[in-house]
């Protein structure tokens, strides 16, 4: 009986373990998705008007508008189950938001629409990684249902880079 108790103490131990693992992870995805989508805005917003070209401006003023939708679903969904959402953006994306600011005319549009192949390159990764791994119902769903959008986002960022050479 001892042995058996210990047996089940120690599977319960094991669980809460993976369990917290998976609300760090969760967690993490939270913080991570939430910091991308405010510098998608603030990019977007210094794309909407320091951008030379109309399909720049129109392309911030889109990012701007989708991410600050998916950042109160992301929002809503999190504080569901009381996980925390980052206020800002992290210091890697703010120095990201001032080394574009110091750009101009073409060399801005370029720089922008690169930094916006890459970064929903890795967003999509982050989604991804969440919609198959989650173990928040909310969360799981709501990077399931942002990642077309994303896929959208990375194909209209494609193209606007090619419309620029």
């Amino acid at each position: 009986m001892k042995g058996l108790c210990f047996g089940i103490a120690t599977a319960l131990a094991l669980m809460s373990t993976a369990q917290a693992k998976h609300a760090t992870d969760d967690q993490a995805f939270v913080t991570q998705a939430a910091q991308g989508g405010m510098a998608e805005v603030e990019l977007g917003n210094v794309a909407s008007a320091q951008g030379s070209s109309d399909m720049v401006k129109q392309f911030g003023k889109r990012m701007a508008t989708d991410h600050g939708k998916a950042g109160a679903a992301l929002a809503n969904a999190a504080a569901a189950d009381g996980l925390t959402v980052a206020t800002s953006p992290s210091a890697k994306q703010n120095a990201m938001e001032i080394r574009m600011k110091a750009k101009q005319g073409a060399r801005f549009d370029k720089a922008y629409a690169n930094a916006m192949i890459k970064d929903h390159r890795d967003t999509i990764a982050l989604f991804e990684r969440e919609a198959k791994a989650g173990s928040n119902a909310k969360v799981k769903a709501f990077a399931q249902e942002t990642l077309p959008t994303l896929n959208d986002h990375l194909k209209m960022a494609e193209d606007l880079k090619s419309g620029l050479k």
